[in-house]
């Protein structure tokens, strides 16, 4: 287990977390930035679980494909079973395209999804440092 580099990858994950909380926050709004953040912040949480577990994942942005490399004994796994609307804002979000403008309801939706994947995987982890 390699608890240390798995405290790196949560440490990266907080800190989008927070970025994303800044711009929610800020006088101006910045709703795909803070979808790409989200997405990014449970990405980079579950990828601390696969680190701790040693398990080797690929350059994915997939979270449901990253989720379901997690060995089995991870309450996580069951908690979010359906991560594909925060895979969306890894690519999609970043250019101009067929994605629909952001409204600010689904940026606080989309935050609040990633916010609850960082903590239910900090938790995890904490019990297994």
């Amino acid at each position: 287990m390699k608890a240390n580099e798995a405290k790196v990858w949560m440490n990266y994950a907080e800190t989008d977390l927070r970025a994303a909380h800044a711009l929610l926050d800020s006088g101006e709004f910045f709703p795909r930035q803070i979808c790409f953040l989200a997405q990014q912040c449970a990405e980079k949480a579950i990828k601390a679980i696969l680190v701790f577990e040693e398990v080797d994942f690929p350059k994915n942005h997939d979270l449901d494909r990253l989720r379901d490399l997690i060995p089995n004994g991870w309450k996580f796994k069951e908690m979010f079973p359906d991560l594909a609307e925060l895979t969306i804002w890894a690519v999609e979000s970043r250019y101009p395209g067929n994605t629909p403008d952001v409204v600010e309801a689904e940026a606080r939706e989309t935050l609040q999804l990633a916010e609850a994947v960082f903590n239910a995987v900090k938790e995890e982890l904490e019990k297994r440092f």
